[in-house]
């Protein structure tokens, strides 16, 4: 037997423990742009996906696509404004978003897990009442530059409320559910919904047991400089007091402001790290070192997180 082998063989029997803790346990995972953006990483990410979905866990795979949107509206002649690393969204930006979120983007990575015979579907908050969004209202928000602005953020909605159970009737008969960024209110209008928040609110209201954020860097850093910087572990107020010292970068915000409220809202884990290493997710998922950031609601011993995560 060659030393690989044997690696191999330990490496399995090491992660036995996780495989039996999350067989039939729900995983939410929230696809950045520049995941998307990658033909290559979006392919491991879906064999990744085909790994957990074979050994009996539950996945969704949740999604905006901010890059690509951005793109397909300077094709069109407009350049896109964000505020805060969120997107505004008038008239022309809704249209781009639902055909870039709910067409593109949904099918090619419908087409990534078929390659590797997973069984998935596609839709949007709007399918079956899953979400019911609400206008935003002009909202006073820091802007880069560290002003305050009062944002009118145009057809931008704010998560009201989930019915999951298009979800988990997906889930019951063995599908994964790719869920694009939009979401409607009673009325029927669309709203460009926030990928972040939108994951995080199907994460609590499925009780998921993690929620995965696949982005571009290796988790949440101090110094967005230096990778060196890496928070592996962290609670919710740590993570509030980083948010507030303004150490983060734009993009970041949203996805630390969501894993607070999803670690306050009963999700057990929920993880930051990039989509484009290689088996990043399985790393983080069945060892104990992991690959990228950790949240959970409240600090306890290490020794114990590394048992249970």
């Amino acid at each position: 037997m060659t030393l690989d082998t044997t690696r191999g063989i330990a490496g399995l029997k090491g992660a036995l423990g996780y495989v039996r803790a999350y067989r039939d346990r729900t995983f939410v995972i929230k696809l950045g742009g520049e995941v998307l953006a990658d033909s290559d990483a979006l392919d491991g990410v879906a064999a990744q996906v085909s790994l957990l979905w074979s050994l009996g866990i539950r996945v969704v795979v949740v999604h905006g696509g901010g890059p690509q949107a951005s793109a397909a509206s300077r094709r069109l002649g407009f350049e896109p404004r964000l505020v805060a690393g969120r997107r505004v969204t008038d008239d022309d930006a809704l249209l781009v978003a639902k055909m870039v979120f709910a067409g593109e983007l949904n099918v090619d990575v419908l087409s990534a897990l078929r390659r590797h015979h997973v069984s998935a579907v596609g839709l949007s908050g709007v399918d079956a009442e899953l979400v019911t969004a609400r206008l935003r209202p002009p909202t006073p928000t820091r802007t880069e530059a560290g002003d305050v602005e009062v944002v009118d953020f145009g057809h931008v909605g704010d998560v009201a409320a989930v019915d999951p159970r298009i979800l988990t009737t997906l889930l019951d008969a063995r599908f994964v559910p790719v869920v694009a960024s939009l979401a409607g209110d009673e009325e029927g209008r669309v709203y460009n919904v926030n990928a972040d928040t939108l994951a995080e609110a199907l994460a609590v209201a499925l009780r998921a047991q993690k929620l995965l954020f696949l982005t571009g860097v290796p988790g949440v850093l101090r110094d967005r400089r230096d990778p060196a910087t890496l928070v592996t572990f962290a609670d919710a107020d740590d993570l509030a007091a980083l948010l507030a010292s303004g150490a983060l970068e734009a993009g970041m915000g949203p996805k630390v402001e969501a894993c607070i409220r999803a670690a306050r809202g009963g999700v057990e884990r929920t993880h930051i790290l990039d989509g484009r290493a290689p088996d990043s997710i399985l790393c983080e998922v069945f060892t104990g070192a992991g690959c990228g950031t950790m949240i959970v609601a409240r600090k306890e011993a290490r020794a114990d997180v590394e048992l249970v995560d």
